[in-house]
């Protein structure tokens, strides 16, 4: 994933890929308990803790119906979600390749970008200009002339 200011349009390179394993605590993390890691993950972002439940509980659920899948959906929401969020560059595609590939190293991306977010935080300020408030008698007069 890549790092960005918020309010920017322009992302910036991240200095790890996919499958860079920069902070050992999050990759142990995910490698021994990648549910946990998942539920967390989605809690930090603001949705509900129990999601990323959905990627293991659909596809047999699917399955028993006839109906195959092979993405996971939370993953591929997650990702999407935190990449329009923080204007991060990419598509929809390359979330669902991602997600497909490797959803261990995905889980672990998202948690080192939410992490990086919170040591980081991005700060917006909005200035807006006093109101200008008109006496009663200075109104603006308008003349008509045929």
């Amino acid at each position: 994933m890549l790092h960005s200011d918020e309010d920017s349009q322009e992302p910036r390179q991240c200095p790890g890929s996919l499958f860079t394993i920069c902070c050992t605590s999050t990759c142990c993390y995910g490698f021994w308990c990648c549910p946990c890691l998942a539920c967390s993950v989605a809690g930090k972002f603001g949705e509900n803790r129990c999601l990323p439940l959905c990627d293991i509980c659909s596809p047999a659920i699917l399955t028993s119906f006839g109906i195959p899948l092979f993405a996971p959906p939370a993953a591929i929401a997650l990702r999407s979600g935190i990449r329009n969020r923080y204007h991060i560059k990419g598509s929809m595609c390359k979330d669902i390749a991602t997600s497909c590939f490797c959803v261990w190293c995905t889980w672990c991306q998202m948690h080192r970008e939410l992490k990086y977010r919170k040591k980081n935080p991005t700060v917006v300020v909005n200035m807006q200009p006093p109101p200008v408030m008109m006496a009663p008698g200075n109104q603006p007069q308008f003349i008509i002339q045929h």
